[in-house]
């Protein structure tokens, strides 16, 4: 793709004002351009700001329907019960066994071109290699079987199980309308980024009468930006993130997240099971554990990544965007994407440290989860979604042809369209189907 010039000297004035800033960053040893905190905690056209903890405020986006809503899911013969039943095994040598135990799923979801994992199937997966190996996984093209790759059973059972995990519970997925109040969707976005990148979720979702809300991480859009490291841990804003659910939640919520965001509503899923009616994670990677990069760029001084920072705008727009007209420019305005402190941009990616959301972690998860994929994201390789599609046990991964990382953006029409299809969508398993399973 061509090299781009600047449209006009306004960019290379913000070049030179940059470098500027980061000279006298350096010399006086203060960050420039930090987001104060918030003063007011009081709602304004839809945006309300939240306190957290004492001088952690956040800004939330919240949109409640305007049309005359009904109560619950629409009563039937315990339609939509799932038996979600799997042994997840960890042998020391990094070996990862899932065997599914569970309902079948019937019903085709969107016309996906990754389904479920097939019931009564076992996988064998290693570890060591998140998307190296994701081809050579199988799912048993027969009820009970097992992968291509499985040793015979006998080795098996001399293996010695560094973890057992068993998973027995029944889970009840409906349908999820707007005209139905008891249905919340939260976006989280990603590194960044800021509440504003869901403007057309947002906006399409309120107005087929969903509850929505949408926060700012900590230093990103109009939440406060603490000067310290620790406030951009993934603790932190895992903690804020519990905060808000709270605060909103209701009995069937959506939790809808981008890039870094999914692994928050991953959290959130994990710790309340019977809360988290559905998940959608917007090219979100493998379920891997979080660990920061050492020989990444973020890891320079926050004066020389201020100074950097219109090339890092720069190659995020290449890296983010299939196309890079004036358009995705716009977008990047509108959404405030990338328009963050250069301190914040270092904490954010030093503290993804996450070593419990392993593969392990996200197999334990019973949600079902819609995965979407935009082909020509240079951040997150479709292998990694892929991976992710075979670890959890009810995914469905969705890829378009025309977007990139920012797909949301991007594709609005096409991805409001698939969120929504997945919020109607519930399993034609029947209750009593389970109940037979479980004889057995």
């Amino acid at each position: 793709m061509g090299r781009e010039r600047p449209a006009d000297c306004f960019q290379g004035s913000i070049m030179l004002t940059s470098i500027a800033d980061g000279i006298m960053c350096c010399l006086m040893g203060k960050t420039t351009n930090a987001v104060g905190p918030v003063d007011s905690v009081e709602s304004s056209d839809g945006y309300s700001f939240l306190e957290v903890k004492p001088g952690r405020v956040l800004r939330v986006k919240h949109t409640l329907p305007t049309r005359q809503s009904k109560e619950g899911p629409e009563e039937g013969p315990e339609w939509g019960v799932v038996h979600c039943k799997r042994k997840i095994t960890l042998y020391r040598n990094g070996q990862l066994v899932i065997e599914n135990l569970g309902d079948a799923i019937r019903s085709e979801l969107l016309h996906c071109q990754n389904g479920p994992v097939e019931p009564q199937s076992t996988m064998e997966l290693e570890l060591s290699d998140v998307a190296g190996n994701a081809c050579t996984q199988g799912t048993a093209a027969n009820p009970g079987s097992s992968a291509q790759q499985a040793p015979a059973p006998g080795k098996r059972r001399k293996r010695k199980p560094k973890k057992v995990v068993n998973i027995d519970c029944k889970k009840q997925i409906s349908s999820c309308k707007g005209t139905q109040s008891d249905v919340v969707l939260f976006f989280i976005h990603g590194v960044g980024g800021s509440l504003d990148i869901w403007k057309e979720q947002l906006d399409f979702f309120s107005k087929l009468g969903y509850e929505v809300v949408a926060p700012d991480l900590a230093g990103h859009g109009s939440s406060s930006a603490p000067q310290i490291a620790a406030a951009y841990t993934f603790y932190a804003l895992a903690e804020d993130m519990r905060a808000v659910f709270k605060r909103y939640a209701k009995k069937r919520n959506i939790l809808i997240g981008h890039s870094y965001g999914v692994s928050f509503c991953t959290f959130l899923a994990h710790e309340y099971p019977d809360l988290v009616h559905k998940v959608i994670m917007i090219n979100g990677g493998g379920p891997t554990a979080l660990e920061p990069s050492l020989c990444s760029i973020f890891n320079m001084p926050t004066c020389v990544l201020h100074c950097l920072s219109p090339c890092l705008a720069w190659s995020f727009l290449k890296a983010g965007f299939a196309r890079q007209g004036a358009k995705e420019k716009q977008l990047l305005k509108e959404g405030n994407v990338f328009n963050v402190s250069s301190f914040v941009l270092r904490a954010m990616m030093s503290g993804q440290y996450w070593p419990e959301g392993d593969e392990v972690y996200h197999a334990e998860l019973t949600v079902p989860v819609l995965l979407v994929h935009g082909m020509h994201d240079k951040f997150v390789p479709v292998e990694e979604d892929q991976r992710m599609a075979e670890i959890l046990l009810l995914a469905f991964l969705k890829v378009i042809d025309e977007g990139s990382h920012m797909v949301m953006m991007e594709c609005p029409e096409t991805v409001n369209t698939l969120l929504h299809e997945f919020l109607l969508w519930e399993p034609e398993t029947p209750a009593g189907e389970g109940r037979e399973v479980e004889k057995k």
